[in-house]
């Protein structure tokens, strides 16, 4: 599932369907399709794993799920795009695998953008807040809570807690001031070392616990669970990682 850096650089691709309108829209989504015709960009933001353009009377949202992915000026010649965009200036967007829909309201209206760990209006001090109204919540779900850290997703999780120690099944509650800083802290400079790393393609290089099987501080073997209400795949170190709660 493409996390919150990802949706960031598409972002920053996506800018020069600025201003430009429209021209030609296909794909097999059951969306009512046809309104994007002729219709003017005049917005591209994300919010979280939300991709999103801002038309004049209304929102395009591309949401990726588990396997989506996007072409810009070219297409795969093996998938079906869920939604294809042609525009006047001879750019295409190509989405594939991935779920669209309209947003009629303003999305000011929609979306916290206080939430959203790449954002420039992102907040710890009220991420702290959010957090110790759930105290008995695990911190492996904390972190995948879109309201609580839009954007980050697994291997973020995953990271993040490797890098302040702390055992995903720990509670929210239970953790200690420093960590609980730590978690807020952290979940935003990962994400942004996240997105320098996946720029520079080695993004991969820098893991130290997603998908690994040694622990690099420890060099024993690391734990792996689907853990928490979302089941998503962990990796921890049962020594160095301190369960609180």
């Amino acid at each position: 599932m493409p996390e919150g850096p990802s949706i960031v650089i598409l972002k920053e691709e996506a800018t020069r369907f600025l201003g430009r309108t429209i021209e030609r829209v296909q794909g097999n989504t059951t969306i009512e399709k046809e309104r994007l015709l002729l219709q003017k960009v005049e917005s591209v933001r994300s919010w979280g794993k939300h991709f999103l353009l801002e038309l004049p009377d209304f929102s395009l949202r591309v949401h990726f799920m588990l396997f989506g992915s996007y072409r810009i000026n070219e297409s795969k010649s093996w998938a079906v795009p869920r939604l294809s965009l042609g525009f006047d200036s001879g750019d295409e967007l190509n989405l594939y695998a991935c779920s669209v829909r309209f947003i009629e309201e303003p999305l000011d209206l929609v979306y916290d953008w206080w939430a959203d760990v790449m954002s420039e209006h992102w907040d710890p001090a009220l991420a702290r807040e959010r957090l110790l109204t759930v105290p008995d919540m695990l911190v492996c779900d904390a972190l995948l809570d879109q309201d609580l850290f839009a954007g980050v997703g697994n291997i973020i999780k995953n990271e993040v807690l490797f890098r302040i120690r702390v055992h995903p099944l720990s509670t929210v509650g239970a953790l200690p001031a420093r960590q609980l800083h730590e978690l807020v802290a952290q979940a935003r400079q990962y994400s942004f070392d996240f997105l320098e790393w996946k720029k520079q393609f080695v993004l991969k290089k820098h893991w130290l616990a997603h998908t690994k099987r040694t622990c690099p501080r420890c060099d024993i073997p690391f734990s792996k669970a689907h853990l928490g209400r979302t089941h998503r795949r962990s990796f921890y170190c049962e020594n160095c990682q301190v369960r609180y709660g």
